[in-house]
């Protein structure tokens, strides 16, 4: 059955980005599109539209709407992806997409997609916001839930969260996302009309520009800007000592200088690259979503720091630094003891408290330490006494943290507390005769505080959205800074909007007796930040020009004229040619260094920027004043692009096409609509080496270039070039050739045409006896010669010719080598062939690391996208060369990892590994054991293997093996079953000994199923829990429940204190039915063979007291979250 609820979208919800690197779906279209017949329709009920649910949004956008998807057996799947059923809203088609294992991540993945992408019109395009949810089934409040906001189009299709949440919580039997092996998916989906959002103006309506957010930023985004908004902060980092050598990306005062110099003065949104390289953040670190309170302190910490010996050295304490008293003091005796702290900002509990001063109430709590909790005073010894905290002063710029996250004991999980929580406008922390105040504070400092900002979280505990509502002048206009966007905001929007909470969505049918809904906003304050009243004038101060040092102006001045220089360019490129002059010094500079095939990369030769009206003869003067090269002796080349790809001077210009403009010599050169017109400056120079006139050119005179290589020194460089008759032959130029590459005449040296290089290189030997014409020479094309190659070839010449040099250069490749271990960092690097084998790999890495048996090394591919290492490790010869190792997608990386194995990768393979848990017997000890088999062996084979590693009760104990999931025994493994088909990444398996009783069962006994659980009654709603480990007892016919008892007291060893809080219950289909001594047990469990045993089961109610295993079914899984560091 679906439950179908209208959907409210959060107002604070609208503009969201993902947390954790927010992308399309990279994976190609549906070909391999899995039928699903595990999952019930999904329904569709509509929610009448709410007023200004996003700004600028007309009244005809289409309602929002909520879908829920059940998925049944989910972990017994065995498809990579899965869809679900189509449902429309806003008259289009969509669909969820999930990746149950991940898309090649170790989290699951979701993704909104357009249904019938492939069939709509050329240039479709739709807008859309939503939300997509994993439900909690236990505590619908620790559902995850992601909102973001897509252009689809048919390039991007579908558009979602690659790492939406670790698949190692998703599967914990104890967080309530799979309950009885279903999962919930929930999505919420509003279609805009595509209007003003994206030509929408942030400075010309608001006069203040965003910040552009690099793929997981908007939680610094959020906070710059808020640091930004207090002008006393900006001005003490405007008067950061920095130079004009300084470069920004390596010097964290000038980034942060740059970046709110711009935001003051620029038009457009602004980059945060500078100042993340400046903390030494790579790419990966940008799609890392991290913590505002942790990155405020970080960064604060640097910045305090940096200005030490600086003049605006302290200003980071003056603005922020308060202190508190913590006090002891005893009751009984005149003792009392205090200790003098500083703080930056406060933390401040959102839980059981309703607003601001109930948190500061709770702050200075007093705490009596009394009974087995007494103080030891120095020489009073044990006395009763109260504890608790003062404030000293405050600081004028007061910074308060709500703790919206905390970690639930209950749950071992952190959740996020969404309960409402008020914040005042005027915030006066001398309230009820300074109770907040110890008795060193000054008593003439007014504490009366305004509010400046409030930082919004909008999501869940895995992840959401930043953004901010601030006043900069703390009038009553409130800006919200999302991001590169920047929108004006009433106060509500700003105050009680953000205070969390539920909010209760208006009836549908008033007249009718139906209970209204409510729903959590998971939007609400994170960070609030106040200005004292009496430190206003100072704060708020006046920041200008003159604030900034003169060459931070004068470089971000030229940045910004090169960008607008680089726009009127654009703007005016339709009446200009750009030319590219490539000359045999560009050859000579580039062939050998940066380039070795073909002559020139034309990006790095000169270009020259001529009005398409100007006649080529007036450019030739221009050429002739940067090269010193009279007009009379220039000739011009054209270049081809070749049908194999090359590109080569082809012929020279004609003396009516000098005579054109430049703009019809670029349309009659250039069939590729661009504005670039390449040629080659042909110079011909005299015994004194200044420029003749050029040789008149026949039909029957070839032009040749002229490339040499040194195999001794494997080099490769150009020497020049020749005119040739077609009818000659190569014979008569080696005399010439020897002089170009300073050989004796009489050397003798092979020729080889370089044909091509792409996809493969071609590289052919020139038949001296043949003439050009017969070798099909041409104009253009490219000779390398050499030295004759020796018959002997001696060891230490690796490329004894020029095809196999060419070769080499085409398929080379520096390789970055990480261990598996540590996937961040470079532990070598290794220059290899993109066509080396798999075995070649594994050989050069094993001669690194100085291993004899290459077989023992395993490598693991990189992924371009995470910048991880790929979750699948290559097999053994599982990829042919190199190349393949590399290619990720659409992108070759230069990455691989490597571990060495205890035993060679084939042997591996062929085996079957097992992680089992072996309980003992009499001793409360798990062990796991790390099983190997041929993957035909059978589970008996795993039990006798385990023999031989365990210590047993008694030498002839028979043992067995369990598959447990969500704390209760799914599976007990007949012993000839195949080991090859086990899982157990998801699912613990759990060896035992066989109890001597379960072997002898009478015909009336029953072997049933006993589990642990707890009752949780939020909600009101009983939700039943499982913990701990499941076992097996045999209960007998007429055997009351007190007698049962005694025996599992006895198994379980549990205290004679502690077990009569115990409770039992008879479960059937997860209803408990309790029981009292008097019960006979046995005649609930009527049947001897049920499906699905563990539905019926004797369950054990009493607190989970025990301590947490140390080992989980899935140990591979990282599911914390990195702490902010700045390097620099």
């Amino acid at each position: 059955m679906t439950v179908m609820t209208p959907a409210p979208i959060d107002q604070e919800q609208q503009q969201q980005e993902d947390e954790e690197m927010l992308v399309p779906n990279r994976v190609p279209a549906p070909t391999d599109l899995v039928e699903n017949n595990n999952h019930q329709p999904m329904d569709v009920v509509t929610q009448p539209e709410t007023a200004n649910t996003v700004d600028s949004q007309p009244v005809e956008d289409p309602s929002p709407s909520r879908f829920t998807w059940r998925i049944d057996n989910f972990s017994r799947m065995n498809t990579k992806k899965l869809y679900s059923e189509v449902f429309v809203v806003g008259s289009y088609k969509w669909r969820v997409l999930i990746f149950p294992k991940g898309n090649n991540v170790d989290y699951l993945s979701m993704y909104l997609d357009v249904a019938d992408s492939t069939s709509l019109p050329y240039g479709w395009s739709r807008y859309a916001q939503f939300s997509l949810a994993v439900v909690n089934q236990i505590h619908n409040k620790y559902s995850v839930r992601k909102d973001t906001q897509h252009q689809f189009n048919a390039r991007e299709s579908d558009w979602g969260f690659t790492s939406f949440m670790p698949l190692g919580e998703l599967y914990d039997p104890s967080r309530g996302y799979l309950m009885n092996d279903t999962l919930i998916i929930e999505a919420e989906v509003l279609v805009r009309r595509i209007v003003d959002y994206w030509t929408y103006d942030s400075k010309k309506e608001t006069g203040y520009v965003g910040l552009k957010n690099q793929g997981a930023t908007c939680y610094m985004n959020s906070l710059l800007q808020t640091l930004y908004h207090i002008p006393y902060f900006r001005k003490a980092v405007y008067h950061m000592p920095t130079t004009e050598n300084d470069i920004p990306s390596g010097s964290i005062p000038l980034a942060l200088q740059s970046l709110f110099y711009k935001l003051q003065y620029s038009d457009t949104s602004v980059a945060t690259k500078e100042l993340t390289k400046s903390f030494g953040w790579d790419t990966y670190d940008s799609f890392l979503q991290h913590d505002v309170q942790e990155l405020n302190r970080v960064l604060c910490e640097k910045l305090e720091d940096k200005m030490k010996e600086t003049v605006v050295e302290g200003t980071i304490q003056k603005l922020f630094e308060g202190h508190h008293m913590n006090y002891i003091e005893c009751i009984n005796v005149d003792y009392k003891s205090t200790r003098k702290e500083s703080f930056y900002d406060l933390q401040l509990d959102v839980k059981g408290c309703p607003d601001v001063y109930a948190s500061f109430d709770k702050y200075v709590e007093v705490e009596r330490l009394e009974g087995d909790n007494k103080y030891h005073a120095e020489q009073y010894g044990l006395q009763d006494a109260k504890k608790g905290v003062l404030f000293i002063d405050f600081p004028p710029v007061l910074q308060l943290q709500l703790k919206r996250f905390e970690y639930d004991f209950m749950r071992d999980t952190m959740v996020k507390i969404n309960d409402r929580y008020e914040f005042p406008l005027q915030l006066d922390l001398d309230r009820y005769n300074g109770k907040y105040l110890s008795p060193d504070a000054d008593r003439n400092v007014r504490n009366l505080y305004t509010l400046h900002s409030v930082l919004v979280h909008s999501g869940g505990v895995h992840g959401g959205h930043y953004y901010a509502f601030i006043r900069p002048t703390l009038s009553d206009q409130w800006y919200k800074f999302d991001d590169e966007r920047v929108t004006k905001e009433d106060p509500k929007r700003a105050l009680e909007e953000q205070y969390g909470g539920e909010e209760e969505l208006p009836q549908t049918n008033p007249g009718f007796n139906n209970t209204p809904f409510k729903f959590t906003k998971y939007s609400n304050a994170y960070m609030l930040v106040y200005i004292r009243d009496t430190d206003k004038e100072k704060i708020i101060c006046n920041v200008d020009e003159k604030d900034i040092a003169e060459h931070l102006r004068e470089r971000l001045k030229k940045e910004q004229e090169e960008k607008e220089h680089k726009k009127k360019e654009k703007a005016e490129a339709h009446l200009y040619t750009i030319i590219k002059v490539a000359r045999d010094e560009d050859l000579e500079e580039q062939i050998g260094k940066d380039i070795y095939f073909d002559l020139v990369d034309h990006d790095k030769v000169r270009s020259f920027r001529v009005q398409k009206q100007t006649p080529f003869n007036v450019f030739k003067e221009e050429v002739a004043k940067e090269f010193g090269v009279p007009v009379q002796f220039q000739r011009f080349w054209l270049w081809a692009k070749r049908q194999n790809h090359t590109y080569r001077p082809n012929r020279p210009l004609t003396q009516i096409e000098e005579a054109q403009s430049v703009g019809q010599l670029r349309e009659i050169s250039n069939k590729v609509h661009n504005a670039e017109l390449k040629l080659f400056l042909e110079v011909e120079r005299g015994p004194d080496i200044f420029p003749i006139a050029p040789p008149e050119k026949t039909k029957d005179d070839i032009l040749l270039f002229f490339k040499l290589y040194d195999p001794e020194k494997e080099e490769l460089r150009y020497v020049g070039r020749l005119f040739v008759s077609s009818t000659g032959k190569p014979s008569e130029i080696i005399a010439r050739l020897n002089k170009m590459a300073r050989y004796d005449p009489d050397e003798e040296i092979g020729l080889y045409e370089e044909i091509k290089f792409e996809p493969n290189v071609m590289c052919e030997p020139i038949d001296k006896k043949l003439t050009f014409r017969g070798s099909q020479l041409e104009d253009g094309d490219i000779i390398c010669f050499q030295k004759a190659p020796a018959m002997d070839i001696e060891e230490h010449i690796r490329y004894p010719d020029v095809p196999s040099y060419l070769e080499y250069v085409h398929n080379r490749q520096v390789v970055h080598f990480r261990s598996l271990d540590k996937p961040k960092e470079d532990d070598f690097c290794l220059e290899m062939s993109r066509l080396f084998t798999y075995d070649d790999v594994v050989e050069r890495v094993a001669q690194k690391l100085g291993l004899d048996d290459p077989s023992k090394i395993r490598l693991t591919p990189h992924n371009c996208y995470s910048q991880q290492p790929k979750p699948q490790p290559i097999k053994y010869r599982g990829l042919e060369h190199l190349s393949d190792m590399l290619v990720h997608y659409n992108q070759t990386s230069d990455i691989l990892y490597y571990e060495v194995l205890d035993i060679p990768l084939p042997e591996l393979q062929g085996l079957k590994t097992l992680k089992v848990a072996f309980h003992h017997a009499t001793k409360d000890e798990v062990v796991i054991h790390t099983i190997r088999l041929p993957k035909q062996s059978t589970v008996g084979d795993v039990l006798d293997d385990l023999k031989t590693k365990v210590e047993l009760s008694r030498p002839d104990a028979e043992l067995r093996l369990l598959e447990v999931f969500y704390h209760k025994i799914y599976k007990v493994f007949p012993p000839n079953e195949k080991i090859e088909n086990i899982n157990d990444q998801y699912w613990t398996l759990r060896a035992e000994e066989i109890p001597e009783e379960e072997k002898n069962l009478g015909p009336h006994d029953r072997l049933i199923h006993v589990y642990h659980f707890t009752k949780d009654t939020t909600q009101n709603q009983m939700q039943i829990q499982n913990f701990g480990e499941p076992f097996f007892l045999v209960i007998h016919e007429c055997e009351c429940l007190d007698e049962i008892k005694v025996r599992i007291q006895k198994k379980l060893q549990v205290p004679d204190d502690e077990f009569p809080k115990w409770k039992f219950a008879f479960f059937s289909l997860g209803r408990p039915e309790y029981l009292e001594d008097s019960d006979i047990v046995s005649s609930r469990f009527q049947r001897r063979e049920v499906y699905g045993a563990w539905e019926q089961y004797l369950g054990l109610e009493h607190t989970d007291n025990a301590p947490k295993r140390s080992y989980a079914a899935n140990q591979n899984r990282h599911t914390f979250e990195k702490p902010v560091k700045i390097y620099n």
